[in-house]
């Protein structure tokens, strides 16, 4: 692929922004086995594509996703055009399935494209491990997964049609004899109405239904704002005691607002989850003598592992409700990325638990999903000693033994320290822009 067009895809992808609502569909029993039948018979249809793919692997990796599908689609499929298509291989797998004569033009091609990405994703994986990029040093070979469970995507007018404000749908499905047309299928719900907003663009949503689930995973296109620069920030501490801090600081230091989220009745409902997974494995241990077997507490786990991603999903969305109030363009976070805890002796330990639970990388993937999709910015910071020296320059804070959130100034002044926390991460920000250096900031001064 030559340099010219490389630059191009990158600034096309770095200025688009996709976010994916979840439109969830009111279909009858009889309605949703037709869709069950259409997803079996898309993924019957794509996996002979994924290996045919990856055996012309050569010819196609310097193609664009366009030229890519053209290009297959000449090798396997017969028209007055292309009489004697390349791979006589695939015509053994349509004469063997003769449903495949009828697939839809369209979604053979999102057929395509989707085992285009799918052998894309296998080459990327297999070179890096070839080249040692791996996590572990005797790390297993990636194998290619062509036996995939994928789900359709629809294009408009051609398999989808979209009634009155989208609250109706046409689509069309596979019935196990022909193609045919679901027509009013109610939307229950939109997901983040996103498609409602001025300038935003429905893109072609996929077919997601399954024993438990019935919608479409729809892309959605954003329009790019840009916020009006401000003279202030929102600095925001991710803590252990309280779940975030926010503080609204001017450039010469002036603090316009400040404030807490703690979703503490979740946190509880997280923590007694995990309490009962510590006394269970300590009960089963000391009876065994072995180690859990797998699967142990597996529905614990997951309700856990739930509850871990609503608090995430609540804090972030405090955040940005607190900034847009404040009017401010930037949020300052700090940099935890890679960063493990060193507490607690024992894996039952209450401190251990807690940093274990700490699901500040959740919290920072939502913020800069959303925050960028409202057209701000958001910045991390070095993070070293925010939490441990003060915020008015008296030097280390010494905690509290019995409140680790109180902190004791070498003045003497007692003070919050996720808030004095957030001072600093707002200092650090407005140092780095006002001096131009960059040695305290991650990747923007």
């Amino acid at each position: 692929m030559s340099k010219k067009r490389t630059k191009k895809r990158a600034k096309f992808k770095k200025q688009e922004v996709i976010r994916t609502d979840v439109w969830e569909l009111a279909a009858s029993k009889t309605q949703k086995r037709q869709m069950i039948l259409t997803i079996d018979e898309y993924n019957k249809y794509l996996r002979p594509l994924v290996l045919l793919v990856n055996a012309q692997w050569v010819s196609l990796e310097s193609l664009t996703a366009k030229e890519g599908v053209n290009v297959v689609e000449r090798m396997i499929h017969k028209i007055t055009d292309n009489p004697k298509p390349k791979h006589t291989y695939y015509q053994k797998v349509v004469d063997l399935y003769p449903s495949f004569k009828k697939f839809p033009s369209y979604l053979r091609r999102a057929a395509i494209a989707d085992a285009i990405g799918i052998v894309l994703s296998f080459q990327s994986r297999y070179q890096e491990w070839q080249s040692e990029m791996r996590t572990h040093r005797d790390g297993k070979s990636t194998s290619l997964q062509a036996m995939c469970n994928s789900y359709p995507a629809l294009y408009k007018g051609q398999q989808i049609k979209y009634g009155l404000n989208y609250s109706t749908l046409d689509v069309k499905v596979w019935n196990g004899t022909d193609w045919v047309w679901l027509s009013g299928i109610k939307v229950k719900r939109h997901g983040g109405n996103r498609h409602l907003v001025n300038g935003n663009e429905i893109q072609s949503p996929s077919l997601v239904v399954n024993k438990n689930k019935c919608q479409l995973s729809m892309p959605i296109s954003i329009k790019k704002v840009e916020k009006i620069e401000s003279s202030y920030i929102c600095s925001v501490d991710l803590g252990i005691n309280n779940a975030a801090t926010c503080s609204i600081v001017g450039c010469d230091g002036t603090v316009k607002a400040r404030r807490f989220v703690n979703p503490a009745r979740d946190i509880d409902r997280r923590n007694r989850r995990k309490m009962m997974i510590a006394r269970r494995s300590k009960l089963t241990t000391n009876i065994t003598k072995e180690k859990l077997p797998k699967g142990f507490c597996k529905r614990l786990y997951r309700k856990s592992s739930n509850i871990n991603l609503q608090i995430s999903r609540i804090v972030a969305r405090q955040i940005v409700e607190f900034a847009k109030t404040h009017g401010v363009k930037v949020i300052v976070i700090e940099s935890l990325a890679g960063w493990k805890a060193k507490a607690g002796k024992k894996g039952s330990s209450l401190l251990k638990q807690k940093f274990h639970l700490w699901c500040h990388q959740k919290i920072v993937e939502r913020l800069t999903d959303r925050w960028t999709e409202l057209g701000g910015k958001v910045q991390a910071i070095n993070p070293k000693y925010t939490s441990a020296c003060a915020f008015d320059g008296s030097g280390k804070v010494r905690r509290s033994k019995n409140n680790y959130s109180l902190a004791k100034f070498a003045s003497g002044k007692q003070y919050n320290t996720d808030l004095s926390a957030s001072y600093n991460i707002a200092s650090r920000y407005w140092y780095c822009v006002l001096t131009g250096d960059s040695s305290n900031s991650h990747g923007v001064c």
